[in-house]
């Protein structure tokens, strides 16, 4: 963000801080979609996975060897295969997040004068709820888009895609909208956490006038916050895909889910594609909060 020093911060508009807010939000989220997302797809594909099918030679038993079988049967493009839903969805998803994140923040002060670190937590906790219900079905017709192993020349397009799910299951919670609570409880619990530690650690450490190494320490901030959020919510991720996925009539009910995957499968199964999940949301996390505070700075110095 802009460096707060002595001179107080510039009145702004609503429409302005909006513009702002969701320029900032939306260019964090498309850079970090584009660069990350081979990773979310070998983190579906692990997560759709049952361990009674270990046996099967189409099993994936790591990430590497996932990344290999995907490239020798599907081909190297498919490494990006349902990325157009998070694109189309990513930018207004991650300017609703930021934007709504400020605005929570005003509800959540406790009669403090400046935001503390339950502030921070609180407002990303409802950010992560509210995008949520835009983000979700991107997620059900990603998920399928994924799940499919085709080669990338055989594979359904998007649009045919959610064409078949809305003709076959409508838009309500059995279709386009599938899921919805585990993605409610997954994107909660990682904003709460990664909003506010990110903002509560950042307070406290003094702006160095060393540009690299100011970046270095946004880097390090959001990648340790992008990390642990991962680790808090991953049982409500993989409850996620597996009701979304292509077996998804045999869960209902997230908490539900979280213990049939639990009973069939074991503990770790609920950490399935931690990985790759943290492999890609910790850089991910790091790189979207990079992005977001020096495009953040650069449209505020545009548009004041």
């Amino acid at each position: 963000m802009a460096n707060q020093g002595t001179i107080a911060p510039k009145k702004r508009s609503w429409t302005k801080e909006a513009v702002i807010q969701i320029g900032s939000g939306g260019s964090a989220g498309f850079v970090e979609v584009c660069i990350m997302h081979p990773m979310d797809l070998v983190k579906t594909r692990l997560q759709l996975q049952v361990k009674t099918k270990q046996s099967d030679p189409t099993y994936y038993t790591g990430i590497w060897d996932c990344l290999k079988k995907m490239y020798r049967t599907e081909g190297f493009f498919a490494y990006w295969k349902g990325i157009v839903p998070p694109i189309l969805v990513e930018t207004p998803k991650r300017a609703v997040k930021f934007f709504t994140f400020e605005q929570y923040k005003q509800f959540f002060l406790f009669g403090a004068s400046a935001p503390t670190p339950l502030t921070f937590s609180c407002a990303g906790l409802c950010a992560g709820f509210t995008e949520s219900l835009l983000v979700n079905p991107f997620e059900v017709v990603k998920v399928k888009l994924q799940s499919n192993r085709k080669h990338m020349k055989e594979s359904p397009s998007t649009f045919a895609i959610t064409k078949e799910i809305i003709q076959k299951q409508g838009l309500g919670l059995n279709g386009l909208n599938k899921g919805l609570t585990a993605t409610l409880m997954r994107n909660g619990i990682f904003n709460g956490f990664y909003f506010g530690f990110y903002h509560s650690v950042k307070t406290y450490i003094p702006p160095n006038k060393d540009p690299i190494k100011e970046f270095l320490t946004k880097v390090g901030i959001g990648f340790f916050s992008g990390s642990v959020a991962s680790c808090l919510n991953i049982p409500f991720d993989v409850a996620k895909s597996r009701i979304q996925g292509p077996e998804g009539h045999k869960y209902k009910g997230t908490l539900k889910t979280i213990g049939i995957v639990y009973k069939a499968e074991g503990f770790k199964a609920l950490y399935k594609g931690l990985l790759p999940k943290v492999i890609r949301l910790g850089p991910g996390g790091a790189i979207m909060l990079v992005v977001y505070d020096y495009m953040h700075e650069y449209l505020v110095s545009v548009l004041d």
